[in-house]
């Protein structure tokens, strides 16, 4: 029998407050945690659970708007809810440290990635800059970035966000801290790039011997990385067991449902045929370039009215600029994009207001494509009022209509403003905001990613709805390949600014693949604990981190 090492972090009646409607309302309730030295706790559970909040809470911290009102936090001896704050800052950073979920939000971009890793080391007095820089690079070999001797004298924006994830891994590693909270940190990312930031947390957590808490909404995920898992809803503990034992036989009917979820897959659509058929959207050979840096080479692919195509690859392959290039923001140096058989012009100032309204886009990130300080009505009755020219009771109408669409009570959310509703609200949001100006085309840019598991389900069927209802076409951009089975009729793969391979769905997920192709589909994690282990032995470290570096 393996002897229990000792225990780092206990938190015992752990409950939390959040001010709302002019009160104090409990968010978490009792809610009970021991995480011994050199082990890893998953935290999983829907938006809403209170993982990042409990995450928090294990450094002694809570947000604006929230306050530990209760029970102890117990850390290697330290009770956090009675230590003076100033002791915490020292804490912080040095013996805790935080991974948040996205590293392009938490880095300043105003200076280089180097400096911001050796501010902690310098400050608590741990190293002197150039050992701490030193240090630095040393790390990032262990991380296996690429030029890891000059990476760090880059700003943010000039590395990938794989690349920057784990610079950012890196960053909480610098002081040695004995524990790391992991908040979602490959919800944004690839299929191919999540598996190298993965084996590098795992790899930097063995050779420290560092504790951690991995908060995550992907089972998958937290099966190759959790000793122990324990399964959160509403601010209140539903189990906890080894990782095994939860995947292999979870007790609760709420875990069982996690376990059950993306069950929704909608039958595939085929083109229709004849000489009246005509895309909607045809994007033929186009090239475009950021600079003199060129990142798309001779894409073309069709998008047929009330279907759906997937476009997929790993971060830098040019799906994001493909749907620029449609939208006008930037136009292609060679090629055209035609709508209904007619060329658009390339960029959106040239274009009139119908062809613009024509082409929507809902963004990945609600929480930043909607502005905190604006009503929902206001959010969503711009592009309406713009569009359709409505004013008064009729735009009012308009919006209640849309909020009914989306499946939020009008009576409850007109008012509202976009910090008081939770990511999948946000995101209907933005699905209506699209939907205002009576499009006849949507481009849907990972509007999942940030979402957990049932929520997520939750927008696919609405977007399916939404386009039997009004026969929309969708542009789905996306790394996850569970979205693309449930929702998609064709799927283009591209790499590196060119299409490898496209293709009705059901021909795409049957082999012989494209290798790249091949390479996605191998790299999306299944439920078993030794999943990560056996690719990594089966590809080996240069093979994955090719992967990653692109």
């Amino acid at each position: 029998m393996v002897p229990k090492k000792d225990v780092l972090l206990e938190i015992k009646d752990l409950r939390i407050e959040g001010y709302s409607d002019e009160k104090w309302i409990e968010i978490v309730h009792g809610v009970d945690l021991t995480l011994h030295k050199g082990e890893v706790l998953g935290l999983i559970g829907e938006s809403g659970a209170g993982k990042s909040t409990i995450g928090l809470a294990s450094m002694g911290f809570a947000r604006d708007g929230c306050r530990i009102s209760g029970g102890t936090i117990e850390f290697d001896g330290m009770e956090l809810t009675t230590t003076p704050q100033s002791d915490l800052r020292a804490l912080r950073g040095s013996r805790i440290a935080y991974v948040a979920q996205s590293a392009a939000a938490s880095f300043n971009p105003a200076h280089r990635i180097i400096d911001q890793h050796t501010e902690a080391p310098i400050q608590y007095r741990i190293q002197k800059r150039v050992e701490a820089q030193e240090d630095a690079q040393e790390l990032y070999h262990r991380l296996r970035l690429p030029n890891p001797d000059e990476i760090g004298f880059r700003y943010p924006h000039q590395v990938s966000g794989g690349q920057l994830q784990r610079a950012m891994t890196a960053m909480a590693m610098a002081c040695r801290p004995d524990l790391i909270i992991f908040d979602e940190p490959t919800t944004a990312l690839d299929v191919t790039t999540q598996i190298e930031v993965l084996a590098a947390i795992r790899d930097i957590v063995d050779q420290f011997n560092t504790a951690a808490i991995y908060i995550t909404h992907d089972l998958a995920v937290v099966a190759q990385m959790a000793d122990t898992i324990k399964v959160l809803l509403k601010g209140e503990e539903v189990e906890e067991a080894p990782t095994e034992q939860m995947l292999d036989t979870p007790q609760e009917d709420y875990t069982k449902s996690l376990w059950a979820v993306r069950s929704f897959k909608r039958p595939q659509k085929q083109r229709p045929e004849g000489v009246d058929a005509i895309p909607i959207v045809s994007v033929q050979g186009i090239d475009a370039a950021y600079g003199k840096t060129k990142v798309l080479d001779d894409v073309s692919f069709d998008i047929y009215p009330g279907m759906t195509v997937a476009v997929v690859g790993e971060s830098g392959s040019g799906k994001s600029t493909t749907a620029r290039c449609i939208t006008g923001l930037l136009p292609p140096t060679k090629g055209q994009i035609l709508y209904n058989g007619e060329a658009l012009p390339a960029r959106y100032q040239d274009r009139t207001k119908e062809q613009l309204r024509q082409a929507q886009m809902i963004y990945q990130m609600a929480d930043t494509a909607l502005n905190p300080k604006i009503r929902i009505s206001e959010i969503i009755g711009r592009p309406a009022q713009f569009y359709s020219g409505l004013h008064g009771t009729a735009l009012k109408n308009r919006v209640d209509e849309l909020l009914d669409l989306i499946e939020l009570d009008p009576a409850k959310f007109y008012n509202r403003y976009p910090p008081e509703l939770s990511g999948g609200q946000k995101q209907r949001v933005g699905i209506a905001r699209a939907l205002a100006a009576d499009p006849s085309f949507i481009i849907c840019d990972e509007v999942t990613s940030a979402l957990d598991q049932l929520v997520a389900e939750g927008i696919l069927k609405l977007l399916d709805r939404l386009q039997e209802e009004f026969n929309l076409a969708y542009m789905f951009i996306t790394h996850d390949l569970a979205t693309v089975r449930s929702i998609a009729d064709e799927v283009v793969v591209m790499q590196k600014g060119k299409v490898v391979e496209q293709g009705p769905k059901d021909q795409m997920f049957t082999p012989p693949h494209h290798p790249y192709t091949d390479l996605l589909l191998s790299s999306v994690p299944e439920m078993d604990p030794n999943w990560l282990t056996t690719l990594l032995e089966e590809r080996g470290t240069d093979a994955i981190g090719e992967a990653a570096n692109v």
